[in-house]
């Protein structure tokens, strides 16, 4: 879920970083995600007569630019060694750079282009960066936000969304990474071998790295953690584009969190069915009244649901809309596991982001649960060696693991995950009975289970409070469908104790 830029009567391409509108500031720009035609790949721009409209063939005008940072780097002349070792340069790995660092803890963040603009985008609530003081990296906001039950129902939600500026948010991080004497090194990580007090990190230009704590941030492909449960994940998936339109419906004040209305299929009766079983909703950002980022999202379905399926459901949905695409800015294709096992706890490499389980099993939101997490993992990492006592090896990796996820984290995660499996088994209307009634609930539990900071009792009163809400129908889903996804969250909050 993310958002994008503005438009003026200037001529394209703008200068570097130059605002597209006197009253927006500029946006960075993403990695394309190709998944279109040969012609396309091969740089035509393809205009497609089909029946599920041209925009499609569009290709994204925008590459994104890197930052002009002159980054300390690791020369393997100089045989250094590091107190910890990252694997990744997104928004987890420099994050949790930047943090450790501030103690005084020797790190070496590894990444193939650790200056590349991060490709996704980013939504958030505002009180959330506000709380961890990075308001100022947001470029957008919106005073509220609203949900689009059905073509009847209409839910407003008085909290303020805002869209991260990706190159200011990895600016500041970066700086704050320089000024506090990290090394960078360029290149792809690729085996990781470790000792009883220390692990080596091999690159893919030969280079080994060595350090007391291995970090993996290099996200949801890892090959460097372990678990020992079956992966069995939801997934999120959604097609995203940052458009100049002509015109668009909506109120330019207020963000379109969830467009669960499905009147866009009535002349698409196959994917009206399919809808109807794993449906789809609308996420939208307007900028102006002619430039709008629009994502088709499916929460979570298993297995995912297809890529083309989704892509095919925007399109009829905009052109219901009356929302014609005249040029594509920037696309992306995001894919994101959800929920399943936690990693194994512990074990002797550190895990953060993607491959940690910090992703909410609900909603798919990471980036904020990520910026919040790194400085309580730094403290507990500095507190092992950046003491003169020097906490290495098995000591170092229990510590770390479980301050991260300590016991009442992971049972309430199990909780989350709950939700999830519920809404795996959740058609168009179950769907849409759950959020209207969610949103119903006092804001205090809404917002605090949408950011994950409910304790494991306000999630269980979160559940009396949202049965007490729902419709008849809505409760005979609760009783009929959740008997099995209760039971296994009973289960593995059972196991959490022995």
């Amino acid at each position: 879920m993310g958002t994008r830029f503005m438009l003026s009567s200037q001529p394209f391409p703008p200068k570097p970083h130059q605002p597209l509108h006197p009253n927006i500031p500029p946006f960075p720009l993403t990695k394309v995600h190709y998944t279109a035609s040969r012609n396309l790949i091969r740089g035509k721009r393809v205009h497609s007569t089909s029946k599920y409209g041209n925009f499609l063939g569009l290709r994204p005008e925008y590459q994104p630019e890197a930052l002009d940072f002159d980054l300390p780097w690791c020369h393997p002349s100089d045989r250094a060694r590091f107190d910890v070792i990252i694997i990744g340069a997104g928004p987890a790995g420099i994050r949790l750079a930047e943090q450790v660092s501030l103690y005084g803890v020797k790190v070496c963040c590894v990444d193939p282009d650790p200056l590349s603009v991060w490709p996704n985008n980013y939504g958030v609530w505002v009180d959330e960066f506000e709380s961890l003081g990075l308001e100022d990296c947001l470029d957008k906001t919106w005073p509220m936000a609203c949900v689009h039950v059905d073509d009847s129902k209409t839910k407003y939600l008085d909290r303020c969304y805002g869209r991260v500026g990706r190159r200011k948010l990895k600016e500041r991080l970066i700086e704050g990474c320089v000024s506090n004497g990290v090394r960078f090194h360029k290149a792809k990580a690729w085996e990781v071998e470790h000792q009883e007090f220390e692990s080596c990190v091999l690159c893919d230009d030969g280079v080994e790295l060595k350090g007391s704590l291995v970090v993996d941030a290099s996200g949801f492909g890892s090959r460097f953690v372990s678990y020992d449960k079956v992966r069995n994940q939801g997934y999120q998936i959604a097609h995203g584009v940052l458009a100049e339109v002509e015109e668009h419906p909506f109120d330019l004040d207020k963000m379109v969190l969830m467009d669960w209305r499905d009147s866009h299929l009535g002349n698409e009766p196959s994917l009206r069915v399919s809808n109807s079983r794993v449906p789809t909703f609308l996420y939208a950002m307007p900028f102006s009244s002619n430039l709008i980022f629009l994502e088709e999202t499916s929460l979570v379905s298993r297995p995912v649901l297809s890529y083309m399926e989704v892509k095919r459901r925007m399109v009829a949905r905009l052109r219901h809309l009356g929302i014609r695409v005249k040029r594509v800015l920037e696309d992306e294709k995001c894919l994101i596991p959800m929920g399943g096992p936690l990693p194994r706890i512990p074990q002797n490499v550190m895990a953060i982001g993607g491959t940690s389980g910090v992703v909410h099993p609900s909603t798919g939101y990471m980036v904020a649960r990520t910026m919040a997490v790194a400085p309580v993992v730094a403290f507990a990492i500095a507190e092992c060696l950046g003491s003169t006592r020097m906490i290495r090896g098995k000591q170092l990796y229990d510590r770390v693991w479980n301050k991260m996820w300590p016991i009442e984290k992971r049972m309430e995660r199990e909780f989350y995950s709950f939700g999830m499996e519920t809404l795996l088994k959740l058609d168009l209307n179950g769907s849409r009975s759950f959020f209207n009634a969610f949103f119903d609930l006092k804001p205090y539990y809404w917002q605090g289970f949408l950011s994950s900071k409910l304790s494991l009792k306000e999630l269980l009163w979160l559940s009396i409070s949202l049965f007490g809400h729902a419709s008849n129908p809505s409760k005979f889903d609760i009783v009929t469908k959740c008997p099995v996804p209760l039971a296994k969250m009973m289960g593995n909050i059972a196991l959490e104790y022995i």
